[in-house]
C-alpha cells in the first residue's frame, strides 16, 4: 500500500493512472485530502453514537466538490456526475456507513428531486439537501414488495376539495422498509406511492412528505419504528414509515414525467404507465452505479490487507530448516487471492467505462433511449457482479489472514458485515441479472417498455434468431483482434488475445439463443407463460453472467490497449490473462459439455492458472499498490503486530 508521502513504485504508478481512469484527478485530490472523511470504523461506539457519528462526518461533506459535482449548474454545482460517483467510490475504502449515509442523502434524495422534480422542487429544496439542513430519505421498498416497486401498495391520491395529496398505508405490507434515514436523522422524504386523481390510478409517482418537525418529532399520521441493529452498517439509521391520511400540497408531486394541474387533471408527456415507470426508475441509476463502485472499493481493501498480510506472514520451513516460507510463496494461497485480484481489476475498469457513459448520457454527448435502457441494464449487471465478487472475496481474504483475520480491527468483520447487504439492496441480484438478460434478448429497444420485465423476455425471445453481440466498449479494436484470432480448437486459442475474446463472446452467444429457444415454448396463456420463464430462469441468469463477463473483458482489453508501453502495460496483459483462464476455469464444466474444451485442454487451463499465479506472485505488492489507497485509510492491528519481521516481498 502506499501514503501520499512514500515513494511510490513507477510500476505501480504506471498501472494506477490506467485503473484510476477518467477522474484521476477526483482520486488524488481525496488521497491527498487529510480532510477527506474516510473514517475507520469506531468499534467502541454504541448504535446511537455511531449514527451521530455518521452524520457529522456526511455533514462534513457540505459544500464540498463531492458534493457539488452531483448539482445541477443552475444550482450552484458542476453537474460532473463521473466526479460525484468517483467520490463516493473512494469513501468505500473506508466506513461504509458514512458511504451509504452520503449515497442516501446526496445519490437517492437528492437525485430524486434533481432528476424527478422540476424547477419549483430544484429551488426549494436542493439547497438543504445539498448542505444537510434538510435530511433526507428515500422511501420505495416496502414490506410486502421489495424489487416490485411497480406493485407497492401506499397511495397518493388527489383530493380535488383541498387540492391535496392524501399519502396513506392501506395495510401492513405498505410499510415502508428499511428507509435509511428513517430511524433517526430523516426529515424529508421521498415516497414513492400509487399516483390517483380522479379516481384512476396513473400509477407510481414519487411525492415530498415531511415527516418530522425541526424538533425531530414525527409530523401527524407519520409512524416511525426502528429497524434497530443489523448485521452491519451500524451507522445508518435505517428505519419503517408509514402514513395515516397523510396530506401534502399537490406541489409536493415530483411532476417531470406526471403532473397535476390547477383543474385537477393528470398529464404525462409518457402515456404508456410501464414506460413511464421504467423512464422513472431509470433516471435514479446513479445510485444503482454508485453501489456497484463502493462493493469495488471494499473488495479492494480487503485484497490490500490480505496481500500485504500474505507478504509479511510465515508459515512453517523451507527444506534448509533456516528460512520460513512467507504465506504468498504457497500456490494455494496465491489461488486465494490473485486470481480475485484480476477480477478485481476486470470489475473495476469496467466500472469505469460505466460511469463514463453515465455522464456521457447525463451531459447530452450520448442521447436516445436505447443507450438510456443500455446503460440501465450494464448498471444492473455490473452491480450485481460486483456486488457478489465483493462477498466473495472479503471471505476468502478474512480466511488467508487466519485468526488475525477474525478480529475486529483487522477491518474483515465490517468490511464482510457492511457489504453484505449490497447483493440485496438497490436491487436484488437475481432480479437484476434478469434485466440484464432483458436487454439481451430484446436489444434494449423501446418497443419493450411497454412490458414488464418478464413479459419482455418473453416476447423477445421470439424475435432472437442469433446473437448479434455488440461491441459498445472498444469497438473496432475489439473486433479486429477477433478477426485475427486462432480458431476456438487451436491450442493457443487461450492465449491469444483475440482467441479469448471469441471465447467469451461464443460463450454468451450459445446461452442468448438456446435461452430464446427455451422461453419461445411459452404460449399466451399466463399461466403457461410463467411456467416456461420460471422453469428457465437458471439458464437466463447463467448468460446474464456471460454477458456481464465478456463486457468485463472487453473494457479490460481497451484499457490495456489506451495504457503506454511500458512494464505496467506488460503486467496488465498478464492479469488479464488470468482473470481470462481463472474465469474459464471456473465455468469449465460448461465449457466441457458443450464442447468448446477437450478434457486435454480443460487440463491445461488448470496449469495456466497456476503459471500465472507463479508469475504475477513477485508483483503482488506492485498490483495492489496500484490500487492507490493510502496507508492510512486501511490501518490493522495485525500488520502493526508484523511490523517487527521483514519477509520478502
Amino acid at each position: 500500500m502506499v501514503t501520499s508521502e512514500s515513494p511510490k513504485d513507477p510500476v505501480a504508478e504506471q498501472i494506477r493512472i490506467v485503473l484510476d481512469g477518467r477522474w484521476a484527478h477526483v482520486r488524488q485530490q481525496l488521497r491527498a485530502d487529510p480532510d477527506f472523511p474516510v473514517a475507520v470504523p469506531a468499534l467502541e461506539l454504541g448504535l446511537d453514537e455511531h449514527r451521530r457519528r455518521t452524520l457529522d462526518i456526511v455533514r462534513s461533506l457540505a459544500g464540498s466538490e463531492l458534493v457539488r459535482a452531483g448539482l445541477p449548474e443552475a444550482q450552484g454545482g458542476t453537474g460532473d456526475l463521473g466526479a460525484s460517483v468517483t467520490g463516493l467510490e473512494m469513501i468505500g475504502h473506508g466506513d461504509l456507513s458514512v458511504f451509504v449515509k452520503a449515497g442516501v442523502q446526496f445519490g437517492l434524495f437528492g437525485g430524486a428531486i434533481i432528476n424527478l422534480g422540476t424547477e419549483r422542487h430544484h429551488a426549494r429544496y436542493i439547497r438543504g439537501m445539498a448542505d444537510l439542513s434538510l435530511p433526507g430519505c428515500f422511501a420505495m421498498t416496502e414490506t410486502g414488495h421489495g424489487s416490485d416497486v411497480q406493485s407497492i401498495l401506499t397511495t397518493a391520491t388527489h383530493d380535488p376539495v383541498t387540492d391535496e395529496l392524501v399519502i396513506h398505508s392501506p395495510s401492513p405490507a405498505a410499510r415502508k422498509d428499511y428507509i435509511g434515514g428513517a430511524a433517526r436523522d430523516g426529515r424529508l422524504a421521498a415516497v414513492f406511492a400509487q399516483l390517483v386523481v380522479g379516481g384512476e390510478n396513473h400509477g407510481v409517482h414519487c411525492v415530498l412528505v415531511h415527516i418530522r418537525d425541526e424538533s425531530g418529532a414525527p409530523l401527524p399520521g407519520v409512524g416511525i419504528s426502528d429497524c434497530g441493529a443489523k448485521m452491519g452498517l451500524r451507522g445508518v439509521d435505517n428505519g419503517r414509515l408509514m402514513f395515516d391520511h397523510v396530506r401534502v400540497p399537490r406541489e409536493n408531486l415530483l411532476n417531470r414525467y406526471g403532473d397535476i394541474d390547477d383543474e385537477g387533471r393528470y398529464s404525462s408527456p409518457i402515456e404508456s404507465v410501464n414506460r413511464r415507470f421504467f423512464t422513472m426508475l431509470g433516471t435514479l441509476v446513479r445510485g444503482r452505479i454508485t453501489v456497484g463502485a463502493g462493493a469495488g472499493a471494499a473488495a479492494r481493501s480487503a485484497l490490500a490487507i490480505a496481500m500485504d498480510y500474505g507478504l509479511a506472514r510465515t508459515q512453517f520451513t523451507y527444506p534448509d530448516g533456516e528460512h520460513e516460507v512467507v504465506l504468498l510463496d504457497y500456490r494455494a494461497h496465491q489461488r486465494k487471492l490473485l486470481p480475485r485480484l484480476a477480477r478485481s481489476y476486470a470489475l473495476a475498469l469496467a466500472q469505469n467505462r460505466l460511469v463514463e457513459k453515465m455522464a456521457a448520457l447525463d451531459s447530452g454527448e450520448v442521447e436516445g433511449e436505447t443507450a438510456q435502457r443500455e446503460l440501465e441494464a450494464r448498471a444492473a449487471g455490473l452491480k450485481a457482479m460486483t456486488t457478489e465478487h465483493a462477498t466473495d472475496t472479503i471471505q476468502a481474504c478474512r480466511e488467508a489472514c487466519g485468526g488475525a483475520g477474525y478480529m475486529s480491527l483487522n477491518r474483515f468483520a465490517d468490511l464482510k458485515a457492511d457489504t453484505d447487504v449490497f447483493t440485496t439492496f438497490e436491487g436484488d441480484n437475481t432480479v437484476l441479472l434478469q434485466l440484464v438478460a432483458k436487454g439481451m434478448l430484446t436489444n434494449y429497444a423501446s418497443d419493450f417498455n411497454d412490458l414488464d420485465t418478464r413479459g419482455a423476455i418473453l416476447f423477445g425471445a421470439k424475435q432472437v434468431t442469433s446473437s448479434a453481440i455488440e461491441h459498445t466498449i472498444g469497438g473496432s479494436l475489439i473486433q479486429r483482434l477477433i478477426s485475427g484470432a486462432p480458431g476456438r480448437d487451436g491450442d493457443d486459442a487461450l492465449t491469444d488475445r483475440g482467441g479469448q475474446l471469441a471465447f467469451f463472446e461464443d460463450r454468451e452467444s450459445h446461452l442468448t439463443e438456446t435461452l430464446a429457444m427455451r422461453l419461445r415454448r411459452a404460449g399466451d396463456d399466463d399461466a403457461d407463460s410463467f411456467r416456461v420463464f420460471n422453469d428457465a430462469q437458471d439458464h437466463l441468469l447463467r448468460a446474464a453472467r456471460a454477458h456481464m463477463d465478456r463486457v468485463a473483458l472487453e473494457a479490460f482489453v481497451t484499457a490495456i490497449d489506451e495504457a503506454p508501453q511500458g512494464p505496467g502495460r506488460d503486467l496488465l496483459e498478464q492479469v488479464c490473462d488470468l482473470f481470462v483462464l481463472s474465469t474459464v476455469e471456473t465455468d469449465r464444466g460448461w465449457f466441457l459439455e458443450h464442447g468448446r474444451l477437450s478434457a486435454r485442454q480443460a487440463k491445461g487451463v488448470i496449469a495456466r492458472t497456476d503459471e500465472l499465479c507463479e508469475q504475477l506472485r513477485p508483483h503482488a505488492r506492485v498490483l495492489v499498490d496500484a490500487f492507490g489507497i493510502p496507508d492510512e485509510w486501511l490501518t490493522t492491528e495485525m500488520m502493526a503486530d508484523l511490523a517487527q519481521f521483514s519477509g520478502p516481498a
